[in-house]
């Protein structure tokens, strides 16, 4: 069921960094399917995580009509690095998952930015404030998409008032133990 709702979020993703380009400039800077890719790679599921980051760069690339492939590929390539960092390193809290977002974004721009230079492509926008702004929009993004998504996907039902307190009151086990006293 988990895979079903981060495969939703992640359609949701693509369109909105399909059109929310076009109705204000500073969502131009909002990488959402990257967003969604990294959390899908946080939650050590390497093979969807991977499908996730190269079908979302791919039609980012044909939606946007930019160079195809290169989004797909700076995107399966952070998502292959997350999961190798998270299969290293314990990342569940949310602490520690922004400074993560926040690199995979920086990599992915500047991987995506190299492969435009490589293959003598010219983009428009001025590159260091563009990669300043997309590292700093998409973590901005990405922590508020984070809290939802982990409330969305916890499944936990809040705790009522009388489960709080239960009936039974445990009593305080003897020890079997007894140091300095002889019987």
């Amino acid at each position: 069921m988990e895979q079903v709702k981060i495969t939703i979020a992640l359609v949701i993703a693509v369109i909105l960094q399909w059109t929310l380009r076009n109705v204000a400039e500073p969502f131009a800077y909002i990488d959402f399917t990257l967003i969604i890719v990294v959390y899908a790679a946080l939650q050590r599921s390497s093979i969807r995580a991977l499908i996730y980051a190269t079908v979302s760069g791919i039609a980012i690339d044909a939606l946007s009509g930019g160079l195809l492939g290169s989004n797909g590929f700076s995107k399966t390539l952070v998502a292959f690095l997350v999961l190798e960092l998270v299969r290293r390193v314990y990342l569940d809290n949310l602490l520690l998952q922004i400074p993560v977002l926040a690199g995979a974004c920086l990599l992915d721009d500047l991987v995506y930015y190299g492969i435009h230079r490589m293959l003598g492509q010219t983009l428009d926008a001025p590159f260091v404030t563009t990669i300043a702004y997309t590292v700093i929009g998409t973590t901005v993004a990405g922590t508020i998409t984070y809290i939802i998504l982990d409330s969305f996907f916890s499944g936990k039902t809040p705790v009522r008032k009388r489960d709080v307190f239960t009936s039974k009151r445990q009593t305080r086990r003897r020890n079997p133990i007894r140091l300095g006293r002889r019987r």
